[in-house]
């Protein structure tokens, strides 16, 4: 399994990032560097967090507290999301594909050269002029992931984008991820799939109640989590 990635370059900082509804404190994170070229993996309970932390790094919620820090606004504006449940346009797959691209200034030609690609890339050549929103859940993942791929983003955040899938989606998704890492995109995901954390983490942050108590690299985590809590996750256990 490659375990490789470039640490020499920090392009994000959070630092001292917080967020609060109705008078909860949701989020507490004191700090966090993400380096080019890592794949870092995200696991913990439902409601650990994992999805706000996201989306707070990506500018889609403002934080209560903290700031995040990018090394050049190159890599603010290069940066991309996948969801869970992606949002389509009533439109065929590839003008799904080639709208953000239009929307950044492409012309119509390339924009639809490079979308035409991004789908061959994750397995959907064949469903170009098919109405996105009538594919299957997984279909449609991976037509959120062409989106991404189509952007050639320097990092992206992905959250739990395999969730309910079957074993021959998730694995076109896996390769989709593994083949941006292999261009240079930095990549953050979500994931309850102890053994998807696994199959691809070259970092592993450990998240409960908000807080990061576990961030390792991918060997020693599976090896020796740091906390009794991340010990626990890994051998199945339902954490409260």
């Amino acid at each position: 399994m490659d375990r490789r990635a470039d640490t020499s370059a920090i392009i994000c900082t959070m630092s001292a990032m917080s967020f609060e509804a109705r008078g909860v404190r949701w989020l507490d994170v004191p700090a966090l560097q993400i380096r080019r070229g890592e794949r870092i993996m995200i696991l913990g309970a439902n409601g650990a967090g994992k999805s706000l932390l996201l989306r707070l790094g990506h500018g889609l919620l403002t934080a209560a507290g903290g700031r995040v820090e990018w090394s050049g606004p190159e890599l603010r504006d290069a940066q991309a999301m996948v969801f869970q449940r992606p949002t389509l346009l009533r439109r065929s797959s590839l003008a799904n594909v080639a709208y953000p691209l239009r929307t950044r200034g492409f012309g119509r030609s390339t924009a639809a050269a490079r979308a035409r690609a991004a789908l061959a890339a994750v397995g959907l050549a064949e469903f170009a002029a098919l109405p996105a929103r009538t594919l299957s859940i997984g279909e449609q993942q991976r037509v959120a992931l062409a989106q991404a791929i189509a952007l050639e983003p320097l990092l992206l955040w992905l959250d739990e984008p395999t969730a309910s899938l079957d074993p021959g989606a998730t694995r076109v998704i896996e390769d989709g991820v593994r083949e941006l890492n292999s261009r240079g995109c930095t990549i953050v995901m979500t994931t309850h799939d102890v053994g998807q954390a696994h199959r691809l983490a070259t970092r592993v942050l450990f998240m409960h109640r908000g807080k990061i108590i576990a961030d390792q690299g991918a060997d020693d985590f599976f090896r020796a989590p740091a906390c009794d809590l991340a010990r626990r996750f890994l051998a199945g256990e339902l954490l409260a």
